[in-house]
């Protein structure tokens, strides 16, 4: 999604040229298919807002899909520690999260003093499915993006160990670039996944790491309950997060996060005081 003449539109990046698109969003286009509206725009980051803002319902998300942050993790979880699962790990996200590829992180020690980074390879739906076999899943994914889980661990553990309260500060996930389809990124598993602050590697993972890979993350997640086009699903976070270090290190406003990953873009994103509570 670009910004142009004063709205949000969809489009496709064509070298240094946006070639706008006749839909009010991504949604709508994934669903009916990309009409060309016959304007094309050079191309600049500033014009890159989220690619995804119109969702049918919370974010999906997978915890614990990298077993090196599962175990990193290890004893450190205050009292809610758990066996290694045998199934992925499922919990949502509002959709008040989303911000924009290169837009500021709300920071607000009011709200928690734990504000942790987990870098993530995103996967967009493209075809309605339910109870999808493994060796189907990946025809139901219409492209992908980066996503950064900020997290406050604080409201984690607050709340019964659900991650809902603590994945869900407004203004707190930044997502994009844009979305890569499936085609060209080819396969998924092959991807070199990184998080830096302030120029420091935190995280530094391939996505054949994962406990689940994606195929088996969308049948499982399908297992009786319908997906649809635009759903977004985050697929986990490797080892590195702040939360696991000895000493712990958490964002701090003036922070720069960068989400990277060598098929799909980068995310650069400033941590930025802001009033939520």
């Amino acid at each position: 999604m670009v910004e142009h003449a004063g709205r949000e539109r969809p489009g496709v990046l064509d070298g240094n040229s946006v070639l706008l698109l006749e839909a009010t969003d991504l949604t709508a286009v994934i669903e009916t298919g990309a009409v060309p509206s016959g304007e094309k725009i050079p191309y600049s980051e500033g014009l890159l807002r989220p690619p995804l803002r119109r969702f049918r319902r919370d974010i999906l998300c997978t915890g614990w899909n990298y077993w090196d942050h599962f175990e990193e993790s290890r004893g450190k979880r205050q009292g809610q520690d758990v066996d290694r699962p045998k199934h992925p790990t499922f919990f949502t996200k509002g959709p008040d999260v989303v911000i924009g590829p290169y837009d500021d992180i709300a920071w607000d020690p009011a709200i928690s003093v734990q504000w942790d980074y987990e870098a993530e390879v995103a996967l967009v739906i493209g075809k309605t499915g339910r109870s999808i076999p493994v060796d189907q899943a990946l025809d139901h994914v219409w492209g992908y993006t980066l996503a950064n889980d900020v997290s406050q661990r604080d409201l984690q553990r607050a709340h019964g160990g659900q991650w809902l309260k603590g994945k869900s500060i407004d203004a707190t996930m930044p997502l994009g670039p844009w979305i890569v389809t499936a085609d060209e990124l080819g396969d998924p598993q092959d991807v070199q996944l990184q998080c830096l602050v302030n120029g420091e590697v935190r995280q530094d993972a391939s996505t054949r790491q994962m406990a689940f890979d994606i195929a088996t993350l969308i049948s499982e997640l399908s297992f009786g309950m319908t997906l649809r086009p635009g759903d977004l699903l985050l697929t986990g976070t490797p080892a590195g997060i702040g939360n696991a270090r000895e000493p712990q290190v958490f964002l701090q406003e003036g922070d720069v996060v960068v989400t990277r990953a060598d098929k799909i873009g980068e995310l650069r994103n400033t941590v930025v005081r802001q009033v939520l509570s």
